[in-house]
């Protein structure tokens, strides 16, 4: 019997154009589960479920896995969580525009070198023209621009300390006219946008990523303001690409504990840094967060929100020690702050964003999940912050 305002699931799939094998397959994987089972089975569907077949079937025609799209739309389809999605799929499309359009001038380039009898860069232009090379590329690229965001957000809307972090670093650079500022990992530019307008009108910034799309992301953000005088450049900080005393200061907010070998990352820093220059690198505390890793684990205790603790790596405890070979002075500054997070859906989405294996156990039970934090958050949900940075100096010559 025809439930009112529900559609059978033949009449669903028709609508969407797609199987009811498809159907039963997206309700016992997660994906998309009907509104409504009778008492013999069957299965009734609503607008809001369209809504987010929609979503599913747009994100499969982007190259999204299906794994991708179940931890994407574990949200209910409401309007406030489906805007987001629809630019972040606007930008996606943007991007491979771009990346296409130069694919294409690789082309015509290789067309012209031929007709001159010119040789040809065949791996060079393989790698131009490697389609899932770039699918894969960009999605990761956007999925680090969002789960970038979802930690930015939190830090932004609940810290305490009202001068802010990024505020706070850039007290601490010390910048003026005439300084020459080379940052490396600047991932999608929130330093600067934060400190645009005490950014000096006459320094030289170079902002570095290992991500292209991350510089892209960086780019766009500027647009519309006052002109600052950046140069981009893709740069891995194990080799980096400049002139020995080329800079007067080196930020890595948050990038050393990435390093594959200190020993190259920070004998490449101290050579582009002039004598006296300095290195401004912040990274946490072994007591940093820890409250949000055990809320998710109380929820289930498999529950790990990174893979590993990157401050075992370069943090406040073991960074003096790592940094004194190669710097003449290395000196602590803590930042006094602490999270009052009053809002589950942000503290959810801070989860998600993290690094670990939580989307393993919460993508099915996304309601009960989000039912728990709401019930630990209604008095505030204190959050230990626990960072810093390193200054560096490098000696001046003898």
């Amino acid at each position: 019997m025809k439930k009112e305002g529900y559609y059978s699931s033949g009449s669903f799939a028709a609508k969407a154009h797609v199987t009811k094998k498809t159907l039963r397959y997206y309700d016992e994987h997660g994906f998309l589960k009907p509104s409504f089972v009778n008492e013999n089975g069957a299965r009734f569907y609503t607008e809001q479920d369209f809504q987010k077949m929609q979503q599913i079937q747009m994100l499969k025609y982007l190259g999204f896995s299906l794994e991708d799209i179940k931890e994407m739309t574990m949200k209910e389809a409401r309007d406030e969580s489906l805007l987001p999605a629809l630019k972040f799929q606007t930008e996606l499309l943007e991007e491979r525009m771009e990346q296409m359009k130069l694919v294409h001038e690789s082309l015509q380039q290789t067309t012209e070198l031929l007709q001159k009898g010119k040789a040809v860069d065949w791996g060079k232009l393989m790698e131009a023209t490697s389609v899932t090379s770039l699918e894969q590329s960009l999605k990761q690229q956007y999925l680090n621009s969002s789960n970038i965001g979802a930690r930015i957000s939190l830090h932004a809307k609940y810290a305490v300390n009202k001068q802010g972090w990024f505020p706070w670093i850039f007290e601490q650079c010390d910048m003026h006219d005439g300084m020459r500022v080379l940052e490396l990992g600047c991932g999608n530019g929130s330093f600067w946008l934060e400190n645009w307008e005490k950014i000096p009108a006459k320094a030289q910034i170079t902002l570095s990523d290992q991500s292209e799309g991350m510089l892209r992301e960086a780019k766009k953000a500027f647009s519309g303001k006052r002109k600052i005088r950046f140069d981009y450049q893709v740069i891995d900080f194990h080799d980096i690409p400049e002139k020995d005393a080329s800079y007067d200061l080196v930020i890595a907010n948050h990038v050393l504990f990435y390093a594959k070998d200190f020993a190259k990352v920070l004998g490449e820093i101290r050579r582009v840094l002039k004598p006296g220059g300095r290195l401004i690198c912040s990274t946490y505390g072994t007591a940093h967060m820890k409250e949000i890793s055990a809320l998710a684990a109380e929820f289930d205790d498999r529950i790990v929100l990174a893979a590993q603790n990157l401050y075992e790596i370069f943090g406040k405890e073991n960074g003096e020690e790592i940094l004194a070979p190669y710097f003449a002075e290395v000196k602590w500054q803590q930042y006094e702050d602490h999270l009052l997070v009053t809002d589950a859906e942000d503290l959810v989405d801070y989860i998600i964003s993290c690094h670990g294996n939580q989307n393993r156990y919460i993508v099915n039970d996304y309601k009960a999940f989000r039912q728990f934090v709401e019930s630990k958050i209604r008095k505030g949900f204190y959050v230990t912050k626990d960072a810093g940075l390193f200054e560096a100096t490098k000696a001046l010559r003898k």
